[in-house]
């Protein structure tokens, strides 16, 4: 453009134009839009085609931002997410800057469609990378699929059956990996369906039992237990035809979008080369029309496909309904199980102590008793100072009895509820302790019982292991969850396999269906979390 008109004066060429092109970021989904700005002394803003709520302008019509008056005004006027800016100098006349849009006309900011768009293109254009990699991935599934067949026909044919677990955990490993690609590209998780490793026995004679028959060699025995976990397990086979179909199912699903866009680019750069072609300018140019279009496709399709993808992998290598109830009835009857040892050993310990406390004190009060007896006529003195034995006999077995009940139940617990129990074992424990407490009523007792006793045995652990000085207790309840934090500032390290007191808490947790979380790095701190699903009461009930 030459030449211009000032917007005080209406002179033609009063001032040099600024053209500037805005808009080149969001070239999809956004319009080219062109501004026309006068450097001349011009009184006004020079309108430009910002859209409602694009700008900012502060009252008065000053641009926001812009610098004070009597100098050079820069204002940062922001539209269709390009960051540009609008040139203007101080009205000749010193009067205000005035804008064509007063701040009342102006709508509030909304979101920008341009930003919006450009987000869903990298969003496509990294969907459409996930698939090239899950195609690229086909030969890998096509020779494990070759692998596993190998190692059926040896194990079938010649008896060799170690290459059967090997190339099993071959394709286990493939599969974790689908799983994972699943979860974090295609936000579709997918668990893993297997069934435990079962613990291989050895009997008192040295011969190990693998739940089928014995043998005397550790590494044979361990081989055949592999064998017959991995053949009995469903997954295996599920994980096996997952190999065998994902390179044309899901090959075929990841490769459509890719095959369109690489087509599409194809003819993008083959259309302006038409001596390259056999029909000449006519397949040239139907190339250049149709390459756009089959890129935009592979791109809209890109996203649906990869989430497809995911379902496909969840169908096939995701846990059934009837392994989900099979896995749930070996947890109900672990849980059960432990359950039952630990009430055994409950009443083991109390018999014990019992038999080891207070029942010894009360025959040491019923001799001396006796002895009061005999010595009341010969001895007064005497009789005085064994009858004082025996009532401070009578005193502590009465102090063990009360310390018993309160390892079952804490009167406290029963009485005040969870937090001032906690409270109370706090006081009790050789290190300080600071509870916090947010739970608006009362759970059920057995479910206090397992967290008072969780907690008391992780500030145990602080105490005797961690060596700590300090520890924090926060008792929370939200969505269904009582969740009980210990922290402590100890020495860290601590190993959730290699401890009783933390299996201890793992297994009184686990009868309420609760899960202990574990963060003990060395050094510290170490961080316990348990979570039990509980509905509270209302704080005047005492039950759920």
């Amino acid at each position: 453009m030459r030449g211009g008109r000032g917007a005080g004066n209406g002179a033609r060429g009063a001032g040099v134009p600024v053209l500037r092109l805005s808009g080149l970021r969001k070239r999809f989904g956004a319009r080219w839009r062109w501004e026309v700005g006068l450097r001349a002394g011009q009184s006004e803003l020079v309108p430009g085609p910002v859209p409602a709520g694009g700008g900012r302008v502060r009252a008065g019509g000053v641009p926001a931002d812009s610098r004070s008056a009597g100098g050079g005004a820069r204002g940062d006027v922001r539209a269709d997410g390009c960051d540009h800016e609008r040139r203007v100098r101080p009205n000749p006349t010193g009067g205000p800057v005035s804008s064509p849009q007063t701040p009342a006309a102006r709508e509030p900011d909304t979101a920008e469609p341009g930003r919006g768009a450009a987000r869903e293109l990298r969003a496509a254009v990294r969907a459409l990378g996930r698939l090239a990699a899950f195609t690229l991935l086909i030969p890998v599934g096509v020779g494990l699929t070759a692998v596993f067949l190998l190692s059926f026909v040896i194990w079938g044919c010649l008896g060799i059956f170690p290459f059967f677990p090997t190339a099993t955990r071959m394709v286990r490993s493939a599969a974790g990996a689908a799983r994972w690609a699943a979860g974090h590209w295609s936000q579709v998780p997918v668990p893993p369906p297997y069934r435990p490793r079962p613990a291989l026995e050895r009997t008192l004679h040295g011969w190990y039992w693998t739940g089928h028959d014995y043998h005397r060699n550790r590494w044979f025995a361990g081989m055949s237990l592999d064998v017959r976990w991995l053949w009995t397990d469903p997954a295996t086979w599920r994980d096996v035809l997952w190999v065998l179909a994902d390179p044309l199912v899901g090959g075929g699903i990841a490769a459509a979008p890719v095959l369109l866009v690489g087509a599409g680019l194809y003819g993008v750069v083959q259309a302006p080369l038409p001596y390259d072609l056999p029909f000449g300018g006519p397949v040239a140019l139907l190339l250049g029309l149709l390459g756009p279009v089959s890129i935009a496709a592979g791109l809209a399709l890109a996203r649906p496909a990869l989430r497809l993808h995911g379902r496909w992998t969840r169908a096939l290598l995701g846990p059934t309904e009837r392994s989900r109830l099979a896995r749930r009835v070996e947890q109900l009857t672990e849980i059960r199980l432990d359950a039952t040892e630990a009430q055994a050993a409950e009443l083991r310990r109390i018999e014990r102590d019992l038999h080891d406390g207070a029942q010894a004190r009360l025959v040491a009060v019923s001799l001396r008793l006796g002895a009061v007896a005999a010595l009341v006529d010969r001895d007064p003195g005497q009789a005085k100072q064994v009858a004082t034995d025996a009532q401070e006999n009578v005193t502590q077995a009465l102090q063990e009895l009360r310390d018993l009940v309160r390892g079952i139940h804490p009167p406290v617990l029963a009485e005040r509820g969870l937090a001032e129990g906690v409270r109370a074992l706090a006081l009790d424990v050789p290190l300080k302790v600071e509870v916090r407490a947010e739970l608006p009523g009362r759970a059920e007792a057995p479910v206090e019982s397992a967290v008072y006793f969780a907690v008391s045995e992780a500030l145990t652990n602080a105490v005797k292991h961690g060596e700590a000085r300090h520890a924090t207790v926060h008792l929370t309840h939200a969505a269904g969850l009582l969740r009980a934090e210990v922290t402590d500032d100890g020495r860290g390290g601590a190993d959730p396999d290699g401890g009783s007191g933390l299996r201890g808490i793992r297994r009184r947790l686990a009868a309420f269906d609760g899960t202990l979380t574990l963060t003990s790095p060395p050094g510290g701190p170490t961080r316990l979390i348990m979570e039990l699903p509980c509905v509270l009461s209302s704080p005047r009930t005492s039950s759920c």
